[in-house]
């Protein structure tokens, strides 16, 4: 028999809400994880892509994953790992680092056997590069045998990757394939095949509602089962209200200071007709009562007629989405980032992002070539149109793009490193090594 900890989407590093607190919430979530990996004696702690929120995290976000790797390492629980969207970078992955440090194994089409099971991983491939994909697994050795991978698989809500097409074409059969990406935990059998998520170890966005945990996955006489760990994580409290003609602001702050708020992020939604709501005077007050943060939604402020719902509390789900619609080229992918998700002043962004054009022109032209996507073919958005409006756009560096490399995915055969790139990327890596 084998038993892991199929985890993933941790975002260690995410600063949600602007909050430091939020931030170290996050680490705090995979350290239990952690925690109860080396308590239950699992086999090993198979994490499904998304360790970190952000290709960039920061040094104490570095030595914080450090530590939780270290006490595995210390217990004798391997670390499986593959890469997801968020964490994705053009170069060597974070991923990679750990690897030579010994703390961690980076999952590919070869398998790593854990006790009577072989784990095979599959990196997050944005939808415009699948086509490229080769499901080239290597024969495993063991009786039974499991896909790690990261994305949108069917039969779940959202679906953009065919799972039964995936399944037909590989040449190993999969008792089980343990996904990441969706924040809500859910299963379904596909033709003897278990296909799960574990869900996000943290409440990411204000619609994941349902408390955080991860599955516990047992591989016995041919068969895997699959059932769910909760997590202790830090309290939500969602306040709906409905209000009638007549009822406004007075009546939101009743049904606030119904719930303890001590230290919880509190999120309010307001619907119905009712008069003005005052978000302000409402996130003061739970403030007041003990509150961490506090939200306002009031989905009433939407024009009427429109079509679509907005959660002004985390417009980060939607941002994400509608880039990987777009199918950006590797260099709009990183002027992206630069000019939204990492860390650089604001003040400071235009001259990085000439100097990344200009390094990018420079030294890898391909860079540039237009990826074809689902957009891009009805004409909805040009690389050239997506980089003017990104880069002269004034925004805040609170959200993160997806990843469109997938170069290292399985069956993605060619590199778009050059010899004298990959040499530097392995000095960088050694020298960051050498420092923590």
């Amino acid at each position: 028999m084998t038993r892991v900890i199929h985890t993933g989407d941790t975002h260690i590093g995410y600063r949600q809400y602007h909050s430091a607190e939020r931030r170290a919430d996050f680490l705090a979530a995979f350290q239990r994880v952690a925690a109860d990996a080396v308590e239950e004696d699992v086999d090993a702690v198979v994490h499904a892509g998304d360790l970190f929120h952000d290709r960039r995290p920061d040094l104490q976000d570095l030595l914080g994953t450090l530590d939780v790797l270290r006490d595995l390492d210390d217990a004798d629980v391997p670390f499986l790992a593959i890469v997801g969207n968020h964490e994705g970078t053009r170069e060597g992955q974070w991923l990679d680092l750990f690897s030579r440090m010994g703390l961690a194994t980076r999952l590919d089409s070869e398998g790593v056997v854990i006790g009577e099971t072989t784990f095979y991983g599959l990196d997050h491939v944005p939808v415009s590069r699948r086509e490229e994909l080769e499901y080239d697994f290597s024969p495993p050795e063991t009786d039974h045998t499991a896909l790690v991978a990261h994305g949108l698989f069917e039969p779940f809500p959202y679906a953009d990757w065919d799972t039964e097409a995936l399944l037909d074409s590989a040449p190993v059969e999969f008792d089980a394939v343990l996904l990441g990406d969706n924040h809500h935990p859910d299963r379904a059998e596909l033709g003897g095949t278990w296909v799960t998520y574990c869900g996000s170890t943290e409440r990411a966005s204000a619609s994941e509602r349902d408390g955080r945990g991860y599955n516990l996955v047992s591989f016995v006489e041919g068969e895997a089962h699959i059932t769910r760990r909760g997590l202790d994580t830090r309290e939500f409290v969602f306040v709906d209200v409905e209000l009638a003609a007549g009822e406004g602001t007075e009546r939101v702050l009743e049904r606030v200071g119904q719930h303890d708020l001590a230290d919880r992020v509190v999120i309010v939604t307001v619907e119905g007709e009712g008069e003005t709501v005052t978000p302000a005077e409402v996130e003061s007050f739970a403030r007041e009562e003990g509150a961490l943060i506090a939200r306002v939604n009031d989905k009433r402020n939407v024009e009427e007629g429109a079509s679509f719902d907005v959660s002004f509390s985390d417009p980060d789900t939607a941002v994400r989405a509608r880039l990987e619609e777009m199918g950006l080229s590797g260099a709009a992918s990183d002027i992206d980032e630069t000019v939204r998700a990492s860390k650089i002043a604001d003040t400071n962004v235009r001259g990085a992002v000439e100097e990344r054009v200009r390094s990018l022109i420079e030294e890898e032209p391909e860079a540039f070539e237009t990826v074809e996507s689902e957009s891009a073919i009805e004409g909805t958005e040009t690389m050239e149109d997506a980089i003017a409006s990104e880069s002269g756009t004034d925004v805040t560096n609170e959200t993160d793009p997806p990843d469109t490399d997938g170069q290292n995915a399985v069956g993605h055969a060619e590199s778009t490193h050059r010899p004298e790139e990959a040499s530097a990327e392995g000095q960088d890596q050694s020298s960051m090594e050498e420092y923590l």
